[in-house]
């Protein structure tokens, strides 16, 4: 038996169906491992305000995967917020997905994260994602670029923003930085890189 690795024709076509929040990242994985049997499909990033929708569209999803002839999909979400629905859904057509409660759990590590107990439970959770994109998907869809007087509303209960950082990027720091500022909230950076992505990603493709 040979101990060559599989050729990219000999390996297997899998199908990732990740929220639109992780897409940069699942690439940056996929091109560390050396992955190019992987095709990356989308479920809208702003989802993360709506999570009913979310085991909907991936049933949906993975059903046109089916049709594509992809026998092997994965999703690319932890539970993020669907309370079990997803589980149902990846159940139903025998799909995996990333272990955690949310990509906050996963980017720390699960285990890292099941260990803090209710330490997080004021704590305002940035990634790379919702640094670079903090105007366009939170501030203005909350309202709060015009109505700022919800801030005490939305985040009257947090004490801290803890950015997650997937990268070194002074200029995303910052911008996690002023949106910290923006929001009231005590400042913190934890580089974190992909955590749980990479292993996941790698078990299965």
């Amino acid at each position: 038996m040979s101990d060559k690795p599989a050729t990219t024709a000999q390996k297997t076509k899998l199908r990732v169906i990740a929220c639109g929040m992780i897409a940069r990242e699942v690439m940056a994985v996929n091109e560390q491992l050396g992955f190019d049997h992987v095709d990356l499909k989308c479920l809208p990033a702003d989802f993360h305000h709506h999570p009913e929708k979310i085991a909907p569209a991936m049933e949906t999803a993975i059903l046109k995967a089916r049709d594509d002839g992809y026998e092997h999909v994965f999703a690319g979400y932890a539970d993020c917020g669907t309370g079990g629905e997803l589980d149902k859904v990846c159940e139903k057509h025998g799909v995996a997905r990333i272990e955690g409660p949310h990509c906050f759990s996963f980017y720390m590590g699960n285990q890292t994260f099941a260990k803090s107990d209710d330490a997080y439970m004021t704590t305002f959770f940035i990634t790379d994602f919702l640094a670079r994109h903090f105007e366009t998907f939170l501030k203005r869809p909350l309202g709060l670029d015009k109505h700022p007087e919800l801030l005490e509303i939305y985040f009257s209960n947090y004490t801290k923003a803890l950015y997650l950082a997937q990268t070194d990027d002074p200029e995303l720091d910052e911008k996690a930085r002023k949106a910290a500022e923006f929001l009231g909230l005590e400042y913190e950076r934890q580089f974190t890189g992909y955590g749980d992505l990479i292993p996941a990603l790698a078990e299965i493709a």
